[in-house]
């Protein structure tokens, strides 16, 4: 016979109670629980929406709820957590005709840390996890994404027509392995440099944001150039971006400039996501960004070991097949998009504009 105090609203209100193991506030309060079902033969269903598809972890939810439930309710069924997402962000680009949840960039103190790397497998892990996801290119002097995912073509220029009849062009994104993408290095030729000015890559940014058809995206990754120029500023200036991404080696020399630049995004009112540890390993040591970002107090958002198949992947336009069973650098590059991921919706929930996660 089923406990007559086992109620929907029973077990709502116990799940509802139980911390989440990644954001440290209870699954009611971030409304992560919205319905459970009992079931006649006691059998329950708990309905769980996680803020990203790249939720590390899930089973400890799942264990979490059945502890609670079972010691609450003896004897019943192993509980059944049933797990959707709904991504929530900033939307800060909504004035400039964006509809992007999430703008998030990848920069670097300096060049050869591999940031393009991590940003093209940040994009394709957030895809792989089943997020809408965009990669724009703001590299403008080594624009290296188009290679990186064997993409081809020149963006087409469509025309659009307004409700009030006014008509507008509007840039489609080369779509590549399921993302889309927009770069510099698809309007130029390979051996072509690009010699602007300050106002000229303003310009160029503001057009791939304001005019490229990027659709309803979860995340828009931007790829930034090394170093601290001005693009960072731009950005600043169009947008809130939900948070950048540090990208350096283990050496002392590399470390050095990464502070720089989370001096510089600092500076520009970035919030600072954390430190990605690229090309970890012999060479170049290891650990060395997991000890900066304990200093400065940033998140470590972990390490990419120096892989030979990294570098194959690359040269050859084949990032995607890194996501692929029986890679060795896919669980490290997966964890890494988990825990940007996670930051994300941590820095919601830190803003003072969004004091709790609004996921329904």
């Amino acid at each position: 016979m089923t406990n007559p105090d086992l109620t929907e609203s029973a077990v709502l209100d116990l799940v509802r109670s139980i911390p989440d193991p990644e954001l440290a506030r209870p699954l009611g309060q971030l409304k992560m629980a919205p319905a459970a079902t009992v079931r006649p033969d006691g059998t329950v269903e708990v309905d769980i929406v996680l803020p990203t598809p790249a939720y590390p972890g899930r089973e400890r939810i799942t264990e979490a709820i059945a502890r609670k439930l079972t010691t609450r309710f003896p004897g019943i069924p192993q509980p059944v957590v049933k797990f959707s997402h709904f991504v929530q962000g900033k939307n800060t680009g909504g004035a400039i005709g964006l509809t992007v949840k999430n703008v998030v960039a990848v920069g670097s103190g300096k060049g050869g840390v591999g940031k393009s790397t991590i940003a093209a497998s940040l994009a394709l892990g957030l895809k792989h996890f089943g997020a809408k996801v965009g990669l724009m290119d703001a590299d403008v002097y080594g624009p290296s994404v188009p290679h990186l995912l064997g993409a081809h073509g020149e963006p087409a220029m469509l025309e659009r027509t307004a409700p009030d009849g006014q008509v507008y062009h509007r840039i489609q994104p080369v779509e590549a392995d399921g993302l889309k993408l927009m770069s510099i290095g698809f309007m130029v030729k390979p051996d072509q440099a690009v010699i602007w000015r300050g106002p000229m890559l303003h310009k160029l940014l503001t057009q791939f944001l304001q005019q490229t058809d990027w659709g309803e995206l979860d995340y828009l990754i931007i790829d930034l150039p090394p170093g601290t120029g001005d693009v960072s500023l731009t950005l600043s200036q169009l947008l809130g971006l939900s948070g950048a991404v540090v990208v350096c080696t283990p050496q002392q020399v590399a470390l050095l400039d990464a502070v720089k630049a989370i001096s510089m995004f600092r500076q520009v009112k970035i919030p600072v996501l954390g430190i990605v540890e690229n090309m970890s390993g012999d060479i170049f040591g290891r650990g060395g960004a997991k000890k900066k970002a304990e200093e400065l107090g940033l998140p470590f958002l972990g390490e990419v070991p120096i892989e030979a198949d990294v570098r194959i992947k690359g040269d050859d336009g084949q990032m995607a097949a890194l996501f692929a069973e029986g890679s060795p650098a896919r669980p490290h590059l997966l964890n890494v998009c988990e825990r940007i991921a996670i930051q994300i919706a941590k820095s919601l929930l830190e803003s003072p504009q969004m004091p709790t996660l609004e996921i329904l």
